[in-house]
């Protein structure tokens, strides 16, 4: 599996995401700079890592998403390219009309930095094909913007769809109906609060996180 991962100013989890990849797929990915204007030929799956890009300014994510780079996942997206956003990258992603919906200021307006439990709501993506459905895990948090809010109209709809991929199994940040990650309609495009390339190795204190990058590595060299 061949990956990217991009890098905007400001980013701070773009070595761990590279790391976690790398443990997973054997092969170094590709770091693109936010100021690249095309995905290198063969690119499997694009990673648009957490922090604080352009300093949180405006909105979190507001201005990554008119970074140059992401007109070219936008368009690789479209072509079925897997798109896996975290934290700042789950910002970044609806900022960019990539999936619904909006991170907000954290309910209690506290900085949010711990471990917590999720339970896997959908087993069927690539990138969740290593869990079971309905199981708990625990993946790190470190937001401050987390609270996911939407219309009842589309919070049906993602429910209805089966596009909730994570689901907070306690009251974390205030987000609408406890959701943690969400897919996009052609179940490509992956954003979540929650750090699982911060849980892939037994230094982390926890490998939750290392069946996500194992199961897109198995998924997609399978359907290459």
């Amino acid at each position: 599996m061949k990956s990217a991962v991009i890098t905007f100013p400001g980013s701070n989890c773009d070595r761990d995401m590279a790391t976690a990849l790398e443990l997973a797929s054997g092969v170094k990915p590709v770091m693109l700079w936010h100021r690249e204007t095309e995905i290198p030929a063969g690119i499997d799956l694009i990673a648009v890592p957490g922090g604080f890009s352009y300093g949180d300014y405006l909105r979190s994510g507001a201005m990554a998403s008119r970074s140059p780079v992401m007109a070219a996942v936008r368009e690789a997206a479209a072509r079925g390219v897997y798109v896996l956003g975290v934290c700042n990258g789950f910002q970044v992603l609806t900022e960019s009309g990539l999936l619904p919906g909006a991170l907000m200021r954290n309910a209690g307006i506290h900085f949010v930095c711990r471990d917590v439990k999720l339970t896997v709501e959908n087993s069927r993506s690539a990138f969740t094909s290593l869990y079971a459905q309905g199981e708990q895990v625990v993946f790190p948090v470190a937001h401050h913007d987390g609270n996911f809010f939407a219309d009842d109209a589309t919070l049906d709809r993602l429910e209805g769809e089966g596009r909730v991929a994570f689901r907070y199994a306690e009251q974390v940040n205030g987000s609408a109906r406890n959701i943690a990650g969400i897919l996009n309609d052609g179940g490509n495009v992956l954003g979540m609060m929650p750090h699982p390339e911060r849980a892939v190795e037994d230094a982390h204190g926890n490998t939750d996180g290392a069946r996500m990058f194992r199961g897109l590595v198995e998924g997609l060299m399978a359907a290459a």
